[in-house]
């Protein structure tokens, strides 16, 4: 059964579209018809199958819960508890970022300490430009400022 969902949500067990729109609604202590008119105000989007069949995940009922808490017992109506959703949707966009670039960070790191570790290696001694561009001045202080060559053959 091919299933279709806005986004990329079905490699988690937890995003597993596993309910049709009654088990779904019976989970969620809400009438079926309440499941379609969250959809339709954008609060919920639940997979499809081929058959343009409903199908609801775990994190679809929990979000249902959410919304019933948010409306019953805090008295949000649905215009708040949509942007508390989209929120909620931009702060898990967030973290996966961060995610990311923690992990993009991580590499950076390692492949500096790796290229460090080579440059030790052969008895090359890393100096700071700032230390030659002082040097530079003192040794040449009429010459003009520019790009400085620093390297093997500079």
């Amino acid at each position: 059964m091919a299933m279709r969902r806005q986004g990329d949500r079905r490699g988690n067990a937890e995003d597993r579209a596993l309910y049709i729109i009654s088990i779904a609604a019976e989970l969620a202590g809400v009438h079926p018809q309440t499941l379609r008119i969250y959809e339709r105000k954008g609060l919920l989007s639940p997979a499809r199958t081929a058959g343009n069949t409903r199908r609801y995940s775990n994190r679809d009922i929990e979000r249902l819960r959410m919304i019933q808490r948010l409306t019953q017992e805090h008295g949000v109506n649905l215009a708040g508890v949509k942007m508390i959703v989209d929120l909620e949707n931009e702060l898990d966009r967030l973290r996966r970022q961060l995610q990311r670039l923690d992990r993009e960070l991580e590499r950076a790191r390692r492949r500096t300490e790796d290229e460090l570790g080579r440059t030790q290696a052969r008895g090359t001694e890393m100096v700071p430009v700032s230390t030659i561009r002082r040097l530079r001045l003192q040794v040449r202080p009429n010459e003009r400022r520019g790009p400085i060559a620093v390297g093997p053959g500079s």
